[in-house]
């Protein structure tokens, strides 16, 4: 009797308890979070890479016809399954934007692609060749622990035991992603790893486990799972994209030198 006097009293409690409604936020609102939560930095860099964009594009004369853009409107809405104007109007009302923000963004992302192949298209193939290697790509997973004596345990563990990597990673690894992924942390270019780590795999074979490889984060066990060939026809947009790359942190550390 006193158990059910409790659970009706906390039911009724609980249906008198009213959330306040939430309002919308405004922009000054995302713009105060963005600072609290310190990704202001990374919002400006971007921001500043689309006005570096639409300058030099405008300086150089390159532009977005209206049917490139009906184009690429056409497929960005197939992709999103925006089919109708009632789902476009509904995701553009979610996303807090205006048919204008979202056109102007399909338009940056089409000048963008315009400038990295009008600096850097005829460049693609010589560079790939000069660097091939830096354009492999493998798939690969780690064990990263922060001493010696457990990377060793663990190497132990996996040559002599035949104890699972992936229940090893799981259990050891102090990388988020690699302890999340039970020791996969993805498909990588070479270029793209710890320089340590790169030097370390770049004549492994599938399925070898590496000795454990110290870095500035701590003692990685590496495994190949699998490399794939460095075919130009199916990365040129990933060499494309790592010249544009480059060429923006080479005007960003210029822009900082000026400025000291």
């Amino acid at each position: 009797m006193i158990a059910e006097t409790l659970e009706k009293t906390e039911l009724e409690s609980t249906e008198e308890f009213v959330l306040p409604e939430i309002a919308l936020a405004t922009n000054e609102d995302v713009i105060a979070y963005l600072r609290r939560s310190h990704q202001i930095a990374e919002i400006t860099a971007l921001a500043e890479r689309d006005a570096l964009v639409l300058g030099m594009c405008e300086k150089l004369d390159i532009t977005i016809s209206d049917e490139e853009l009906q184009a690429a409107g056409d497929a960005f809405r197939l992709e999103h399954k925006l089919l109708g104007a009632s789902e476009t109007v509904a995701w553009l009302q979610k996303q807090h934007i205006s048919v204008e923000d979202w056109t102007q963004g399909i338009r940056v992302a089409l000048l963008t692609n315009k400038l990295k192949e009008h600096l850097f298209g005829d460049i693609v193939d010589s560079h790939y060749l000069s660097n091939r290697n830096d354009y492999k790509r493998v798939a690969l997973s780690q064990i990263l622990v922060s001493n010696l004596t457990e990377a060793l345990k663990v190497t132990y563990a996996i040559r002599e035991e035949n104890a699972s990597f992936c229940a090893l990673a799981l259990e050891h690894s102090k990388g988020k992603q690699s302890q999340q992924n039970a020791g996969f942390v993805g498909i990588r270019f070479l270029k793209e790893l710890i320089p340590e780590i790169a030097q370390a795999i770049t004549e492994a074979h599938v399925g070898e486990v590496i000795e454990p490889v110290l870095s500035k984060l701590g003692y990685h066990i590496l495994k190949i799972e699998k490399w794939f060939p460095a075919e130009l026809s199916e990365i040129r947009e990933q060499v494309l994209e790592s010249l544009f790359q480059a060429w923006l942190q080479a005007g960003s550390t210029s822009v900082l030198r000026a400025a000291i």
